[in-house]
């Protein structure tokens, strides 16, 4: 749960914008999309090499 403190003569603006940072520095959506379906660690290894396998051909210049 995030907390915003706020003073009495602080804008609602002001505490809403701390909120919002405060949210998105917490990854709580990310965790939230994260957890909504299970991804075998075997698929999520096997995603992470195709990336890498593709960075690196994007930077040797064989893929345009």
């Amino acid at each position: 749960m995030l907390i915003i403190d706020s003073k009495d003569c602080e804008n609602i603006d002001k505490a809403l914008k701390k909120y919002k940072k405060k949210f998105e520095k917490a990854k709580v959506l990310v965790q939230l999309r994260e957890r909504q379906s299970y991804t075998k660690p075997s698929v999520r290894r096997r995603e992470v090499v195709l990336k890498a396998v593709y960075k690196q051909q994007i930077a040797s210049g064989k893929l345009d």
